[in-house]
Parts: structure tokens; C-alpha cells; sequence
């Protein structure tokens, strides 16, 4: 391409304000419109973002203007979505959980690979530079034998907000389980444990905490939670840390901090914007330029085997093999 990227979305809800955001200050890249189930909602975005409003998401991806797709919409539907994006020949970032089975992300995978455009999936968390420089020292050996990794979220939703969302293991988890595996490589056995503390009526869990072997020989501990928030002297709001026989390290959103309301959290982590940031412009440059996205569908098919490992933990009280 010789023009800005046009990018159309798939789906105008809140995760969509931030990939506005980010394409705003992206200059290889516009938003030349959206799509959204419901028209009210799609009326106000495109209005917000200044950018076309389509009447379906096949309008959409038929637009010439339009090289990229992003899926925004909730995760049964993202493999609809994708595939109609990748076979009108638009290139793909979709949003995670990538899709509700390993056998349907496989099948995104499949069709990128046959339409030969470029899908990636919505892996943000490993778009930040604390996070590039830990796993440099990481593969390096500068920490010696990997002893544990620590991924850790803690940050209370409302009963009202986390009802639409799909629940912990799916929608909070699977940003630990890629994080982890950026950094330290993919898990071979998984145990998982959840819990309802301050739900009163969804019956879906609020907690849940998984302990997993390393193909590498250490052990990963995952706390995902919007149970409570953390307010102790050094807060697991997102903390991300890897120990080593010979060093360590660590990263925390708690380092960037306004204190505002932000989209659904209390305060604002701005660590949490860059990181959308820093991936869309990442998609951006691989479509421009070619290259290797830092997390692939390879990588989108092995977290969903993990995500599945750990619901089959749940059922049958077990640990269970990732393979």
C-alpha cells in the first residue's frame, strides 16, 4: 500500500474507543467507518469518531477505502466475522478471546492462510515495552533458569459490568495465559480453581486462579479477579512477574495511574490504552510492510488450549494436560 491503512470495526462497543483512540494517533492508519448489531450504538460511535456508519458488516468489508477489518463483537461471532473480513480480502485484527473453540480458531488461522491476508490476534497485553525488555532478558539468560511466573490481575467490576462480559477464565485469563507465554513459553499441564465472592446474582465466577507447568521446567501461577480491588502497598492490579535462578523481573500497571474514571475501571491505567495502542500500530506496519506480529494464531490456538485445559480442570477436579 502507498495510502493509510483504512481500517473499518466490526462491532462499537467499549473496546472500540480504545482502537479509535489508538488510530488517531496511528498517521499510516484512518478509521474509515463501522458496523454495530445495534443502530443507535453504531449512530453514536460513528458520530464520536467521526467515521462512516454502514448499514452491515457486508457493506463494510466490500468497501474498497477499507484494507483492514477489526472484530469488536463478542466472541460467538468472531469467527462469522473474520472470515467474511478475510475472504473480501481484507486483512484481520480480532479482538480476544479469539474465538469460543480451539477448532474455531483454527479455522480463522486456515483462512488467513488461504486468503493470504493478515490476521492477528487481539493479544494487547504483550504490546508494551517493560514487557519486550523482560523477555530480551529472558531469552538472553540473563535470568538464569526460570524458576516462576507470576501473572496476576486484581480489579473489582461492578455485578452490573461483569454481566456482559463472558466470565473470568475466558475473558480475563486469557490475557495471563498469552502474557505468560510471550515471556516464559507455552504450559504443559494445568490446574484451575475459581470461586463467587461478591456476585449476588450471576453465578459465573468472579475469581479464578490456575497453577500451570512450563514446557521449560518452572511453574506459573494466574490470578485473574473482579472480585476486589488491591489495595496494599504494592498492588497486584496487574502485575506481571518472572523469577529467575539468576535475577528477575517485573512490570505493574500501577506505575501509570490517573486518577479520572476511565471506560470500566475505576481509575485510569494508562499503561492499558498504550498497550492498544502499541499493538494497532503494530497491525499496522505488518500490513504496510510485511513481517512477524508478536503474537500469532499459533499462539491465539495454544492460549485456547490452555483456556480449555483449565474448564476441563473445573469439571472434573484434575489437573489436565495441555497438548
Amino acid at each position: 500500500m502507498n495510502h493509510p491503512v483504512g481500517i473499518g470495526f466490526i462491532g462499537a462497543g467499549e473496546v472500540s474507543q480504545l482502537h479509535a483512540k489508538a488510530i488517531q494517533s496511528i498517521p499510516e492508519a484512518r478509521l474509515v467507518g463501522l458496523w454495530n448489531l445495534e443502530p443507535d450504538r453504531a449512530a453514536e460511535r460513528a458520530q464520536l469518531y467521526q467515521c462512516r456508519r454502514y448499514a452491515s458488516a457486508e457493506e463494510l468489508v466490500q468497501d474498497p477505502e477499507i484494507d483492514a477489518v477489526f472484530v469488536l463483537t463478542n466472541l460467538e461471532t468472531h469467527l462469522k466475522f473474520s472470515t467474511l473480513a478475510m475472504e473480501n480480502g481484507k486483512h484481520v485484527l480480532v479482538e480476544k478471546p479469539v474465538a469460543a473453540t480451539v477448532a474455531d480458531v483454527a479455522a480463522i488461522k486456515s483462512t488467513a492462510e488461504r486468503c493470504g491476508v493478515v490476521c492477528v490476534p487481539g493479544h494487547n497485553m504483550i504490546h508494551e515495552d517493560s514487557l519486550a525488555r523482560a523477555r530480551a532478558l529472558i531469552q538472553a539468560g540473563d535470568l538464569g533458569k526460570i524458576v516462576s511466573c507470576y501473572v496476576m490481575y486484581n480489579i473489582h467490576h461492578s455485578e452490573e459490568r461483569a454481566s456482559t462480559l463472558p466470565g473470568m477464565v475466558r475473558h480475563i485469563l486469557t490475557h495471563n495465559i498469552y502474557t505468560l507465554m510471550y515471556l516464559v513459553g507455552r504450559p504443559t499441564r494445568a490446574a484451575g480453581m475459581i470461586a463467587v465472592r461478591h456476585y449476588e446474582t450471576l453465578t459465573r465466577e468472579d475469581l479464578a486462579m490456575v497453577l500451570l507447568d512450563l514446557e521449560c521446567g518452572g511453574i506459573a501461577h494466574l490470578c485473574a479477579s473482579f472480585a476486589a480491588d488491591d489495595f496494599s502497598a504494592d498492588p497486584w492490579t496487574f502485575m506481571v512477574k518472572v523469577i529467575g535462578t539468576a535475577g528477575t523481573t517485573r512490570y505493574t500497571y500501577q506505575d501509570w495511574v490517573e486518577a479520572k474514571p476511565g471506560i470500566s475501571h475505576s481509575q485510569v491505567y494508562s499503561a492499558y490504552q498504550q498497550t492498544i495502542t502499541n499493538e494497532d500500530r503494530h497491525f499496522v506496519q505488518v500490513c504496510l510492510h510485511g513481517g512477524q506480529p508478536l503474537s500469532s494464531m499459533d499462539d491465539a490456538v495454544w492460549a485456547q488450549k490452555v483456556v480449555e485445559a483449565v474448564e476441563l480442570s473445573l469439571a472434573e477436579n484434575r489437573i489436565v494436560p495441555i497438548a
